[in-house]
């Protein structure tokens, strides 16, 4: 198979195929080392991207913290950062431009991706971006390869005024997004979100801006005072005990139409059943470990006709939606990110988002 001529990074001397590069390699589990590694080669149709920022999300804590993948791998899916290096054939990208990149894209024709249930969609499943060893994302390093399907229908240009670290926000917008959506959040509904780290604010944002009366709950005091601010009606310490009676005072006495458990304790979906009204729904967006187990009364949906919701990874009908969200600054993103590190810290990194504490937030990596 023919290969592009390498071009070259700016100031870098030699082809980047003949360079290493810096990466946090998972070698085992809650074990990440960075090292050097060579620098992707890419074919026909693919890119080359060079990283300027990779937020962390809940997933890759939980593969690294739980061993739930086979190393060596390199992780990190929101990735946003510059084209250095594109393969023959391909016309949509140039070196140079700027862009974020998805990691799953479906293939929009099979039975799944007809019944727009795109993350059932075997090529969806398949990843399209690495930095190295198995595809699994690849971000949490200086450069990534992004495949062909992926370079031609997964990958959106940046704005000139939007910063790397504000387009890392489009993947992880977009899922919640998808999931607000599959909720059927609507205009004077009664929304409950549990936890208010970076997905359960969004997610409490996203359902605002679809007219909802937000509730939420954590047990950080930053993060209940953050979710007041930006327009929860009340936020509630779970410790208290509250929160059933605070949906029940914004919902007429009814409890909640909608919940989002966006923290991954199975002990919580029973919560969160008792708190949503009968026909209400409960959308578990945090429960994506395949060894957990869940409990709850059979009567909630049997009798009660409380509906149990999932909702996995990003939908690619809402692409260009979400990167509207994020590109025109209608959300706070900026002010999401609490720590921004160098790939150096990566253990520091990722022992701040796996155990957040005081006012820690979001926490992206710059390679």
């Amino acid at each position: 198979m023919s290969h592009a001529v390498p071009q070259l990074v700016p100031g870098a001397g030699v082809p980047l195929q003949a360079r290493s590069m810096r990466a946090a390699v998972y070698r085992g589990k809650g074990h990440v080392v960075v090292e050097h590694v060579p620098v992707p080669d890419i074919g026909p149709g693919e890119v080359l991207l060079r990283v300027a920022a990779c937020g962390i999300c809940g997933t890759d804590i939980k593969k690294i913290q739980h061993g739930f993948i086979p190393p060596p791998q390199i992780l990190g899916h929101e990735i946003a950062g510059t084209v250095v290096e594109v393969g023959s054939g391909v016309t949509r990208w140039k070196p140079g431009d700027r862009a974020v990149s998805f990691h799953h894209i479906p293939c929009g024709q099979c039975f799944y991706c007809e019944r727009k249930l795109f993350s059932q969609c075997p090529t969806y499943k398949k990843v399209g971006v690495t930095a190295g060893f198995d595809p699994n994302g690849g971000g949490f390093a200086e450069y990534v390869r992004i495949m062909p399907w992926i370079a031609e229908r997964g990958m959106v240009a940046i704005p000139p005024d939007v910063s790397f670290e504000e387009a890392t926000f489009v993947e992880p917008v977009n899922t919640c997004l998808k999931a607000i959506e599959k909720a059927r959040v609507a205009t004077g509904e009664t929304v409950v979100v549990i936890g208010q780290g970076p997905i359960g604010l969004l997610l409490m944002l996203l359902a605002r801006d679809a007219g909802a009366t937000v509730v939420t709950s954590d047990p950080l005091p930053a993060r209940r005072e953050r979710s007041l601010r930006y327009g929860a009606a009340a936020a509630c310490d779970p410790a208290e005990g509250a929160l059933l009676e605070a949906a029940k005072t914004h919902s007429h006495g009814r409890g909640a139409d909608i919940v989002f458990l966006a923290v991954p304790n199975p002990e919580l979906v029973r919560e969160s059943l008792t708190l949503a009204r009968p026909g209400g729904r409960v959308l578990l967006f945090a429960q994506n470990d395949p060894l957990m187990k869940i409990e709850f009364p059979a009567a909630a949906v049997g009798v009660e006709e409380k509906e149990i919701l999932g909702s996995y990874s990003a939908s690619v009908d809402l692409q260009e939606q979400s990167a509207r969200l994020v590109f025109e600054r209608r959300l706070p993103l900026r002010e999401l990110i609490s720590h921004r590190l160098p790939l150096d810290q990566m253990e520091h990194a990722l022992s701040l988002a796996a155990r957040p504490a005081g006012d820690s937030l979001k926490v992206v990596i710059l390679p």
